[in-house]
């Protein structure tokens, strides 16, 4: 990282050649291997610009809506890599505004190096250099190269972002195109916005957990993601369906307690609000019936469409079946792309569930039942 990748190498090259003439093939391979990686880390240094040692390349593009910044990132003269940011901010406001905020949110957490450039020209600039310079007990400058080698750069990160906000684009119209077959298999009154999946993870019913994804036009929403722990006592070990109507319980109750009714629910600009405009069930027509069940008791069945997935048989994907109220089950062509969108939800889900599963095993298979008694230290347990 300190840019002496060269004497990294040559040491390598030398005990690999060490342990070969010592005939330790095995040692020899484990720095043949090194290099490599090296190697392949070098390879993707792109652009090194002999004019700057220490930066942060910063450039920002606006089209259809919405914003791109990218960041390169130079240390020691060496491009050590980039990464493209995708703010939300109002339509209306410019992309020098969108930057100058994003600036002061981007270093809230990390160190700045001695020189920040930027695509263009920010009317807080001198306040944020002097903002980082105290944070960093050195000066750092912020600028817009208008000329030379900085300004070639500059160019080549702005590109970027072009390319990188083209990319989004092109991704969010295909989510776009599905989320509208979604509303056309399913006979949907809206195309829907957030979509919520629900499956259930444990073994032999221990440690149970129910896993919530999300998605919408722009992709799985993470940090919407919520796992429940299944807390009922009264539950048989392995009943899916219990489980299944002890998540839907909590979750919508706690849904109409924080926000209210569905029908006034508020939305964010892109109309995408906290009540799902349809649920996926990773199960049959049991589980359905025991999510309706719930909302039923809610008093909510009727304002949420709902869906169950039942696998085909043997597992076979492309083979599943689907129920919806008041309608037989049905299954989508073999290589509908619906199909395939509808797959990578419910496996999304399923890995989310897995993994929270695992979390609390885990964690469970390192407490021990001397922690619950009082008065039990940790030198007596």
């Amino acid at each position: 990282l300190s840019g002496k990748s060269r004497d990294v190498t040559k040491k390598l090259s030398a005990a690999m050649q060490e342990a070969s003439d010592d005939l330790d093939f095995a040692r020899a391979a484990i720095y043949r291997d090194r290099l490599s990686a090296l190697a392949h880390i070098q390879s993707h240094q792109g652009i090194n610009p002999g004019s700057i040692d220490e930066a942060d390349v910063f450039a920002v593009h606006q089209e259809g809506g919405q914003t791109c910044i990218q960041v390169f990132f130079f240390r020691t003269g060496q491009n050590w890599g980039n990464r493209s940011y995708f703010p939300r901010a109002d339509k209306s406001i410019m992309g020098a505004d969108v930057l100058s905020a994003f600036l002061g949110q981007f270093y809230d957490n990390k160190p700045a190096p001695r020189s920040i450039l930027l695509s263009e020209d920010i009317e807080d600039a001198e306040l944020i250099a002097e903002a980082l310079s105290i944070k960093s007990d050195y000066k750092v400058s912020v600028s817009v190269p208008k000329r030379g080698e900085k300004k070639d750069v500059v160019s080549h990160v702005l590109s970027n972002a072009r390319d990188a906000l083209g990319r989004r684009l092109a991704e969010t119209s295909s989510q776009g195109k599905l989320l509208q077959g979604l509303k056309e298999a399913f006979d949907l009154p809206d195309t829907p916005k957030r979509i919520e999946v629900y499956d259930n993870s444990h073994i032999m019913g221990t440690n149970a957990v129910g896993g919530m994804i999300v998605a919408g036009p722009e992709g799985f929403m993470k940090n919407s993601y919520r796992k429940f722990n299944i807390k009922s006592e009264d539950l048989v070990p392995g009943d899916d369906y219990g489980m299944m109507r002890e998540v839907m319980n909590r979750r919508f109750s706690r849904l109409m307690k924080e926000v209210g009714p569905r029908a006034e629910q508020p939305r964010d600009e892109d109309g995408i609000g906290p009540w799902p405009d349809l649920i996926l069930i990773d199960g049959g027509l049991g589980q359905l019936n025991a999510v309706r069940e719930v909302l039923s008791e809610l008093g909510i069945e009727d304002d949420v469409p709902m869906v169950g997935i039942a696998k085909g048989p043997d597992r076979d994907a492309g083979r599943e079946k689907f129920f919806i109220p008041e309608r037989d089950a049905f299954m989508l062509p073999f290589r509908d792309p619906v199909l395939y969108f509808v797959q990578r939800l419910r496996d999304e889900a399923h890995r989310f569930a897995i993994g929270s599963h695992r979390a609390r095993r885990k964690k469970e298979m390192v407490t021990n039942p001397l922690d619950e008694i009082e008065g039990i230290g940790p030198s007596r347990k």
